[in-house]
């Protein structure tokens, strides 16, 4: 976290950030800069950031002309069976595979229900 302007007290405020102790003894310099950290940057303020998931149900490979033809009602066809797993992805990299599910009590909502975590080999 060094660029030309650091004068080194952010590898203290990093540290202290990532440990988010309050029991511990900060120094007084560091104390004062780590005050004025927003929330965001602690360990509980990053545990409230939304991240985005994105699932993947499947792909389509259609010509160009075929794909300018498409109107209201058209079928795209996907290269995968409605029981297939569908893919759970974060910043574009798989994380979980899991499969469709209506959530119950609640008529046409959709979720997943995981069935597999990815390991960084995996993917």
């Amino acid at each position: 976290m060094k660029n030309e302007q650091d004068t080194g007290v952010f590898d203290d405020i990093e540290a202290v950030v990532v440990n988010n102790d309050t029991d511990m003894n900060i120094p007084a310099e560091i104390a004062d800069s780590v005050a004025d950290i927003p929330d965001t940057y602690t360990v509980d303020g990053i545990m409230s950031v939304p991240i985005e998931v994105v699932v993947s149900v499947g792909k389509a490979t259609p010509l160009v002309r075929d794909f300018l033809a498409m109107t209201r009602d058209s079928l795209l066809v996907l290269d995968s069976k409605i029981d297939d797993p569908v893919e759970i992805r974060v910043a574009g990299r798989t994380i979980a595979r899991g499969e469709l599910q209506e959530v119950p009590d609640q008529e046409g909502v959709l979720a997943v229900r995981l069935t597999e975590i990815v390991t960084r080999g995996d993917d």
